[in-house]
């Protein structure tokens, strides 16, 4: 720069200085909220953190999304006593339940994907006596597809949830949301196809074998591998819904079997049947049954001048078939003698 041209800048950053009012010193904010607005910022910039919107909303204007799994109609003042006392105690709901706006519906805004028992809790609140207590929603745009994985998510997480339901919903979302493509779904929902392939066989199981069981719910996934290998082949799958039938009917009329021995009886049902009576002397492991081919005993075998007997009180045979059964057992290894 020429000595004529920075005497002239220099003049000029004078006449500036000169003229130019001092500012204001500027109002500090504190520390701790410019690093945590500026951290914020940062997250949204970087994809880390998504904005949403948060809102309280009127949970009558909310329908539950036909794919949730929870069973509304069922929950109560009892199922949701945790949360009536935690709202009531902070005086509002903490977590927002996550739902998506409907459009074109009359007076419906909103669909829970998850969160029903915190729309029911708000509800019962604003019925007795709580009616300032709104539905905290966060509001989110998904498709069916992510609607259901974000359930999911929360789902795995819950105690209250039997295998089994969570099962159905699996088998259910496998068609709806990824064409039957087992593999699909699992790499969607961050899986094993193993983890996966289970939970669909136990959707899988026949309705007859299910009503078996005095409650469904108690039917876990360590009982897959039980019960899958007693569907086939065809003659054992028939035997074993045959006995299904029996079982289911025993329950109805008061029995109460747990799901270990109904899937006994399950298991001696799938071999082919025996006659009704005591087996050869040699003995085998074969159980004595009637002639429904309900189990009530196993000749164990014979050793020497002893014969092993298994009783089989669990398998459902009357005490007047048992002691036939008995009966014919002693006359096959301790004939009477002659009169």
């Amino acid at each position: 720069m020429s000595s004529k041209n920075r005497s002239f800048a220099a003049g000029l950053m004078g006449t500036l200085d000169e003229v130019a009012p001092q500012p204001e010193a500027p109002i500090r904010m504190p520390v701790g909220i410019l690093a945590n607005r500026e951290n914020r910022m940062a997250e949204l910039a970087s994809g880390a953190v998504v904005g949403r919107a948060i809102e309280q909303v009127d949970p009558a204007r909310c329908r539950l999304w036909s794919e949730h799994n929870r069973d509304y109609a069922a929950l109560d003042e009892t199922r949701c006593g945790d949360l009536i006392e935690s709202f009531k105690a902070q005086g509002r709901q903490e977590v927002p339940a996550i739902v998506r706006r409907v459009r074109g519906v009359p007076d419906v805004d909103f669909e829970v994907i998850c969160g029903a028992r915190r729309h029911w809790t708000v509800t019962w609140l604003r019925a007795h006596n709580y009616s300032d207590f709104r539905f905290l929603v966060e509001v989110r745009d998904l498709t069916d597809e992510e609607a259901f994985r974000i359930s999911d998510l929360e789902n795995r997480a819950r105690e209250d949830l039997s295998d089994i339901e969570r099962a159905r919903d699996y088998l259910k979302a496998l068609g709806r949301h990824y064409g039957a493509r087992q593999k699909d779904m699992a790499a969607r929902l961050n899986v094993s196809e193993a983890w996966l392939s289970r939970y669909l066989d136990l959707a899988r199981l026949p309705v007859d074998l299910v009503a078996a069981f005095n409650d469904p719910h108690e039917l876990k996934i360590k009982h897959v591998t039980l019960l899958k290998p007693l569907l086939k082949p065809d003659d054992r799958a028939r035997r074993v819904l045959a006995e299904a039938g029996i079982i289911s009917k025993q329950q109805g009329e008061g029995a109460s079997l747990k799901p270990q021995d109904v899937i006994r009886r399950l298991a001696i049902a799938a071999d082919a049947p025996k006659k009704s009576g005591p087996p050869k002397k040699s003995g085998s492991a074969d159980p004595v049954v009637t002639a429904s081919g309900v189990p009530i005993l196993r000749i164990n075998g014979r050793k020497g001048k002893e014969v092993t007997l298994t009783l089989l009180p669990a398998g459902g045979a009357s005490r007047s078939e048992v002691e036939t059964a008995l009966g014919a057992v002693l006359d096959a290894y301790w004939p009477k003698p002659p009169v």
